[in-house]
């Protein structure tokens, strides 16, 4: 095995799913499953035993889902990327997902070529969301930022707007702007650069200051509250 070799972890209780997945991740060259978990007890286990570089995480299982396990992940772990991987339509949780620090989310019916693009970009530090759930969580923030219930999830509805989605206290500049609906495009620091004629290393300082300014972990995040809060379309 190369230093380029990811490591990945697969989660969910379905055996069928997880060796299905497998499968598709061993045909990749440069991809390697090195453990596999039924649950999100499991999958803290899983970690500490192989340190992969990334968790495809499914939500609901028993005994711990994987809102819980990839929070845990994420504080324990901040090197080792989580990808929920799920059914959005008929799953609350996703939505906690994101602040539990996930930094994709893919429906279960993606290409094979999906989820390898995503464990790609994930191993290196960046962010993955699909566009057709990132609708959906962005009009579950814009339901928290008008102080609305949220659908089928009546235990964590909330009383008042949501406090992190309050006005920005240092704007963002023009060129921050131009770094986030590049984020939001789904482009690389490489294409960033690219497109804006900058360093690579200046689009990192961007994307960090974007990050402050934001009060966020990661890209993924970034991108959901901006449009949440109307920064960006």
């Amino acid at each position: 095995m190369t230093n380029a070799m990811i490591r990945i972890v697969l989660v969910d209780d379905q055996n069928l799913v997880r060796q299905g997945i497998q499968i598709l991740l061993d045909l990749e060259p440069d991809m390697q499953v090195v453990g596999a978990a039924a649950n999100g007890r499991e999958a803290i286990e899983a970690v500490e035993r192989h340190m992969p570089d990334v968790v495809l995480m499914d939500v609901r299982m028993p005994e711990m889902d994987g809102v819980e396990a990839t929070r845990i992940l994420t504080k324990r772990f901040p090197d080792t990327g989580v990808i929920i991987l799920t059914t959005f339509d008929n799953d609350e949780y996703v939505f906690e997902g994101l602040k539990a620090g996930a930094r994709g989310y893919m429906l279960k019916d993606v290409s094979s070529d999906d989820i390898a693009a995503a464990v790609r970009a994930v191993a290196v530090g960046e962010a993955l969301i699909q566009p057709s759930i990132a609708r959906k969580v962005v009009a579950e923030f814009s339901r928290l930022a008008a102080g609305g219930p949220r659908p089928h999830a009546s235990h964590h509805a909330e009383s008042s707007a949501d406090p992190d989605l309050q006005p920005l206290d240092d704007p963002l500049s023009e060129r921050e702007y131009e770094v986030l609906r590049s984020l939001a495009a789904g482009l690389s620091n490489r294409e960033i650069a690219r497109q804006l004629v900058i360093t690579e290393g200046t689009v990192k300082n961007h994307v960090s200051n974007l990050l402050a300014k934001l009060d966020v972990r990661d890209r993924t995040q970034a991108v959901l509250k901006a449009q949440a809060l109307k920064l960006i379309a």
